[in-house]
């Protein structure tokens, strides 16, 4: 059985994201996991397609780069399909873990992607502090701290900092941080009767 693996890391790139499950179908998948999730995000439906497999089962691919985040996650992919008697397949490169070459040149196509990501996250980093340096640089918006008022105000009436994280939409640090910045301090819980 042919079993395909679609990602993209944004909910906004919906066409890829239809263009990967539409070459899995073409290839001839009869069973598809995708997800939208991040690169370094837990991959609930990846680890879902490796359970399915079965002896003889192909996992495919349309790209190395939408199938592990660094050669060391490709490696125990691999390892874990091959567990399960089963090969993988990535479209864009035609390569097979079945032979031995195509295994070899998975790993060397791994080790060339892993390298360049880096190289990328260097000159990022190198660009970053270009911007800070000439003062263009502010970072990413506290949108949890933006809510500090409102976080103040709902622990006044007594509210528990999970249940304002969940009214506000913030993680329960962002409240616990809004309240150490700001000094507040956590009002006793109100007795409400049921």
């Amino acid at each position: 059985m042919l079993v395909g693996y679609a990602r993209t890391t944004a909910v906004d790139q919906d066409a890829g994201y239809e263009a990967q499950q539409r070459d899995l179908k073409a290839a001839g998948c009869t069973k598809v996991f995708a997800e939208q999730v991040g690169s370094v995000a837990e991959r609930a439906q990846l680890n879902g397609a490796i359970d399915y497999l079965r002896e003889g089962d192909v996992l495919i691919a349309t790209k190395l780069d939408r199938l592990a985040r660094s050669m060391r996650h490709l490696l125990q992919i691999v390892d874990e399909v091959k567990a399960k008697g089963a090969s993988l397949r990535i479209l864009g490169m035609s390569l097979d873990t079945d032979t031995a070459t195509g295994t070899m040149m998975l790993q060397v196509l791994g080790a060339v992607a892993e390298h360049e990501r880096s190289l990328m996250l260097e000159r990022q980093r190198e660009g970053i502090a270009k911007a800070k340096a000439e003062g263009k640089y502010k970072g990413r918006a506290r949108t949890a701290m933006a809510k500090a008022g409102e976080v103040e105000a709902l622990l006044a009436k007594g509210v528990n900092p999970t249940e304002v994280a969940r009214k506000l939409g913030i993680g329960r640090s962002s409240v616990y941080r809004a309240m150490k910045e700001r000094k507040i301090k956590r009002q006793p819980a109100v007795y409400r009767p049921a």
